[in-house]
């Protein structure tokens, strides 16, 4: 296959930022972290709404677009959208300014979660608010990718992709993690069975231990690992989502307590080549 094209999404240029902390803003301005995107040859990096708010308060999001597009980089990702199952309330404001972000930026996707918690039973709540949230997002020339976690309402991707496919609009698929496949317990096999072409929207990359360390909150949030430094089959799920026939750019997800003691341009380094590597496992120089 031809060089793919690697995306460092939001944590991955987030420095000490840890999500759920009180606050989530990167001490790294927006400037800065594209500066060293481009140095490292990625193709773009992605930014999240505490983020994006101090950019849109200060610098202004167009300052940003224009500075990313001088750097060569092809590709800004924007992120979370919550709470969109509940009656219109705070997220509104969130989820406007992620649509004007996306808008600026050219973004084709906005990504989505759900409630931390069990998995829900029955998703048929959720059905018509994400069908909403799809034509919203329409409206603005981009789309919703919807993130399942192992601990939160959607909690694998074949339930997510159920989900999808109730919704049954084309502006909603999914973002298919390999750590939380990993941690929901969905095989290869079973993500291949599970998806559909249409459905995938967005991909990222990591690694995990054998085994969870502390929850797996916690572990996703600190115990991340490089591709191919963990215990998991990196390789194989991209050869999944490349036989599935998914082209789009490739996210490179790394939070962990290691990448974010080291600095900017040591761990995007160190998170692209690793990430090739597992390319080139995968399919050959």
């Amino acid at each position: 296959m031809d060089t793919p094209q690697l995306i460092a999404t939001c944590w991955t240029t987030s420095g000490p930022a840890r999500p759920g902390d009180p606050s989530e803003v990167s001490p790294h301005s927006a400037f800065a972290r594209i500066d060293a995107v481009a140095r490292g040859g990625w193709a773009g990096l992605g930014l999240a709404h505490e983020d994006l708010d101090v950019v849109r308060r200060t610098t202004g999001l167009r300052a940003v677009a224009d500075h990313a597009r001088a750097a060569g980089l092809e590709h800004v990702e924007v992120e979370l959208v919550t709470d969109w199952w509940c009656e219109d309330g705070a997220w509104r404001d969130r989820w406007s300014m992620l649509l004007e972000a996306a808008e600026v930026f050219g973004s084709p996707v906005v990504k989505a979660g759900t409630a931390f918690g069990p998995a829900w039973t029955d998703l048929e709540p959720l059905v018509e608010p994400l069908r909403r949230l799809g034509s919203e997002a329409a409206d603005h020339g981009t789309r919703v990718a919807l993130e399942p976690l192992p601990f939160a309402a959607v909690s694998s991707l074949p339930a997510g992709a159920d989900l999808v496919r109730r919704v049954d609009h084309p502006a909603v698929g999914l973002a298919v993690d390999h750590w939380h496949v990993v941690r929901a317990g969905t095989g290869l096999d079973e993500l291949a069975r599970a998806l559909t072409p249409e459905q995938v929207f967005q991909v990222e990359l990591d690694d995990a231990d054998a085994a969870p360390v502390g929850t797996l909150f916690e572990d996703t949030r600190d115990r991340r690992r490089y591709c191919g430094e963990g215990a998991q089959d990196v390789p194989g799920f991209l050869r999944v989502l490349h036989d599935l026939g998914y082209r789009g750019p490739w996210g490179v997800e790394i939070l962990s307590e290691e990448h974010r003691a080291v600095d900017l341009d040591t761990g995007l380094r160190r998170a692209r080549e690793t990430a090739l590597a597992c390319f080139e496992a995968a399919f050959g120089a």
